[in-house]
């Protein structure tokens, strides 16, 4: 293949995005994280389509945590953690998690993606099964190719077809079920008592995604296992430090302990990236701080997400039922979706469309998130700018 004909091949894909109106735009932003944003064009627009959850990504504790680390342990390591660059900070952190989540032990990675792309293959082999969720996040099915397990999969929340996929992958040497505790594109959480039922009487482990709901689900925010009661019988979490602790990057894989220090030997997203960035480090551990401290940012979040999801539905727009800061509003066809975006838009309201292959066909929607910085006016304003581009659009 000539480079004229690989650059011709790859145009007319992008064109064919772009006829579907399926092509992902950047928009460029001119400020900082918060429930307002300054688009380059100067636009001051409502945001509603972050995963800062609780506004810490521009919170002055948080930014004066992380200003304080670059300046006593400097900006970056640049070496891995068994070479040189593990600091007394990323063992706090890795202590702090596993305090807070109620686990063994924790170890960081560079985003969970990474965490989730290390873990199968390193726990995994031909001679194992891993039976996922059908909604998995990305990254869960991406780590899962990487191993050489056998690969089973559940309709999302189908604990009689899991059932079936245990017994199917009985002669498995190790069975391990995979979820999200927050499916992204739903909010919805994973049934996790039934699935810890099901997996103790399989002789299965347990490991759940749970970026979207730590730091927010639960009586304390642990996440999804202390929503669902099952505090210590969870394997393996993963979780991000970029959605609800910070919204920067990093991630951690938490769990039996054995698990991890096997993981610190064998993923090799840990053993060949560069450790997690000292104020990044820092700031999770202010935000981890803060959770402790005080529920108030996590009621706000939840008094905001229910009004908001309510107003929504009075006005007559159609959202998935839920309790999450997740409200995905649906239409079904990519394009009405996309031009729904964009209307919004107009009205300053910043909320971004998604459609197949990130959800399935013909369920295409806006998934709106809310945040604790969100004020009453705004969330107001927002369900306004809806209920406008939904008449417009009947």
């Amino acid at each position: 293949m000539t480079l004229e004909s690989l650059r011709s091949e790859l145009e007319l894909e992008l064109a064919t995005l772009r006829s579907a109106d399926l092509l992902k735009v950047e928009r460029v932003l001119d400020s900082s994280q918060g429930s307002r944003v300054r688009l380059a064009d100067g636009r001051v627009v409502l945001n509603f389509c972050s995963n800062n959850y609780l506004g810490l990504s521009s919170h002055p504790v948080i930014i004066a945590a992380a200003g304080e680390a670059l300046a006593r342990w400097g900006f970056g390591l640049a070496s891995v953690r068994f070479i040189v660059g593990t600091q007394a900070p990323h063992i706090e952190l890795e202590q702090r998690l596993s305090c807070f989540l109620g686990t063994e032990a924790t170890v960081l990675f560079g985003s969970c993606f990474d965490a989730n792309t290390g873990l199968f293959e390193a726990l995994l082999g031909p001679q194992d099964a891993v039976i996922c969720d059908a909604l998995n996040h990305a990254s869960i099915i991406d780590g899962v190719r990487l191993s050489k397990a056998r690969r089973l999969r559940y309709a999302n929340g189908d604990m009689d077809e899991l059932q079936t996929c245990l017994r199917e992958a009985s002669g498995a040497r190790r069975r391990l079920i995979a979820t999200d505790g927050v499916f992204s594109m739903d909010g919805h959480a994973a049934h996790l008592m039934e699935i810890c039922n099901l997996a103790e009487r399989h002789d299965a482990l347990v490991m759940v995604d749970d970026s979207h709901a730590v730091g927010i689900m639960g009586p304390n925010g642990r996440g999804t296992h202390e929503l669902a009661g099952v505090i210590g019988r969870i394997d393996i979490l993963t979780g991000t430090l970029g959605k609800a602790l910070g919204g920067a990057s990093g991630g951690y894989v938490s769990g039996r302990r054995e698990i991890v220090d096997v993981l610190r030997q064998r993923a090799r997203p840990y053993l060949f990236s560069n450790s997690v960035a000292p104020p990044i480090v820092a700031a999770a551990l202010a935000a981890l701080t803060l959770l402790e401290g005080s529920a108030e940012l996590r009621d706000r979040l939840h008094a905001n997400a229910a009004g908001f999801r309510a107003g929504l539905q009075s006005a007559g727009v159609e959202v998935l039922p839920g309790k999450h800061p997740i409200v995905p509003v649906m239409f079904g066809e990519a394009s009405v979706a996309s031009r729904f975006a964009e209307r919004l838009l107009d009205y300053g309201v910043y909320a971004t469309a998604f459609s197949y292959p990130v959800v399935p066909g013909g369920q295409a929607r806006i998934r709106a998130q809310v945040s604790a910085s969100h004020s009453s006016s705004e969330l107001e304003s927002a369900v306004r700018a809806f209920a406008q581009v939904r008449n417009e659009q009947l």
